[in-house]
């Protein structure tokens, strides 16, 4: 004889019918059914626990690619730029050596409210000066470094010739304050300003010759002062119509231009 209350009995009934159902299951079996169910439930959430995240970090691939390729591609940029930057600072050194001379304006000097002194040469006691007493001929070179020429007088078969207007002097590429000095003694015709030439000193010495020195940013003579051969009559620049820092140095006779170099005494 069974013990009662050894099943467990379900009525299934239908909304509109006239019969039911009833399933008798044993207890053990609800019990087993029961607890499947909820092992099965368990092992669902644990698999949806570990699955998520992974599903999670899947899905940021596709992202992660996209952004690695976008820093590689700034990277090949970068490169390229620092590759550029090393190959124009290459030909700038070039230039610079091409033109003897450090063309690139000094911006504390160019800063600087106050006058900078000129250099001052010292010889050896009882060193002859190379330079004449009294008023002289524009013979000497107007700097003391070589420079370089990098336009010639028009007509003088210089490279620079080909250009359209007339040049009636030559540029010497030099760096910005460097002291410009007397080619010849004289008196100062002219110490001022002048749209084309910039800040500009105009001398006069004996025979009908003239000397003109352009483009200064300093002048440190006046109208009517009496200069020697070799005094420093002010400082290179780049003012006036000019593109690069330049010393322009012209050299007239009875008021017409003639090339400097065949004045000169000191090969350049």
């Amino acid at each position: 004889m069974r013990q009662p209350g050894s099943h467990v009995t379900i009525v299934v009934h239908t909304d509109g019918a006239l019969a039911s159902r009833t399933y008798r299951l044993p207890r053990w079996l609800l019990r087993t059914l029961t607890w499947t169910a909820m092992g099965l439930g368990g092992l669902l959430l644990l698999g949806l626990a570990l699955y998520l995240p992974i599903v999670a970090q899947a899905a940021r691939v596709p992202g992660l690619v996209r952004e690695v390729e976008r820093l590689q591609t700034e990277n090949r940029k970068i490169t390229d730029l620092v590759a550029a930057l090393d190959s124009a600072e290459r030909r700038y050194d070039r230039i610079r050596a091409m033109l003897g001379a450090d063309v690139v304006p000094d911006p504390v000097r160019l800063a600087s409210t106050l006058p900078v002194a000129p250099a001052v040469r010292a010889v050896p006691a009882g060193t002859a000066s190379v330079y004449e007493q009294g008023p002289s001929a524009p013979t000497h070179w107007p700097l003391d470094e070589p420079g370089y020429v990098t336009r010639g007088q028009a007509g003088s078969g210089s490279i620079a010739d080909t250009r359209d207007e007339a040049h009636p002097g030559v540029d010497i590429a030099v760096q910005i304050g460097s002291p410009v000095r007397a080619s010849g003694g004289g008196t100062v015709l002219q110490a001022g300003e002048d749209p084309e030439y910039g800040l500009f000193v105009l001398i006069e010495h004996p025979d009908s010759l003239q000397s003109k020195y352009g483009h200064l940013s300093r002048t440190t003579v006046t109208a009517g002062e009496l200069v020697a051969a070799g005094q420093v009559i002010g400082l290179s620049g780049n003012t006036g119509r000019s593109s690069a820092p330049h010393l322009h140095f012209e050299i007239r006779r009875e008021g017409t231009p003639i090339d400097p170099r065949t004045m000169l005494k000191e090969p350049r």
